[in-house]
C-alpha cells in the first residue's frame, strides 16, 4: 500500500523560506515521478512542480520558477520542495504525489501560510 507523508509546512513571513518533504513507502520509489500540487482556499488545486524518476527532468509552474526547487533522494525515498522568496499568494495546502495517471497516489497535505 502506497503511503506519502508530507512535512515541513508552517507559518513564515513573506520573503522567507520553507522546505517541504514527502516520504514515500509501498513501492519502488526510484521508478516514479514525484511532484507537488497546492490548493488555496476557494481555488482549484494547481500543479506546482514535478521531478522524473532519475531526477534529470524537472518541471515547475511559471509562478514558482526561480523561487521553488524540487529534488529527490532515491536512497531515502523522499522528495523535497525548497521554497524561497515566499509570497502571501503561495499560501495553500501543499500535496505531494507519486506516479502518473491512474497510478498516481497522494499525500494528506501540509499547510503553508505566508504572512505579509
Amino acid at each position: 500500500q502506497v503511503q506519502l507523508v508530507e512535512s515541513g509546512g508552517g507559518l513564515v513571513q513573506a520573503g522567507g523560506s520553507l522546505r517541504l518533504s514527502c516520504a514515500a513507502s509501498g513501492r519502488t520509489f526510484s521508478l516514479y515521478t514525484m511532484g507537488w500540487f497546492r490548493q488555496a482556499p476557494g481555488k482549484e488545486r494547481e500543479f506546482v512542480a514535478a521531478i522524473k524518476w532519475n531526477g534529470d527532468n524537472t518541471y515547475a509552474t511559471d509562478s514558482v520558477k526561480g523561487r521553488f526547487t524540487i529534488s529527490r533522494d532515491n536512497a531515502k525515498n523522499t522528495a523535497y520542495l525548497q521554497m524561497n522568496s515566499l509570497r502571501p499568494e503561495d499560501t495553500a495546502i501543499y500535496y505531494c504525489y507519486q506516479g502518473e495517471g491512474a497510478r498516481r497516489y497522494w499525500g494528506q497535505g501540509t499547510q503553508v501560510t505566508v504572512s505579509s
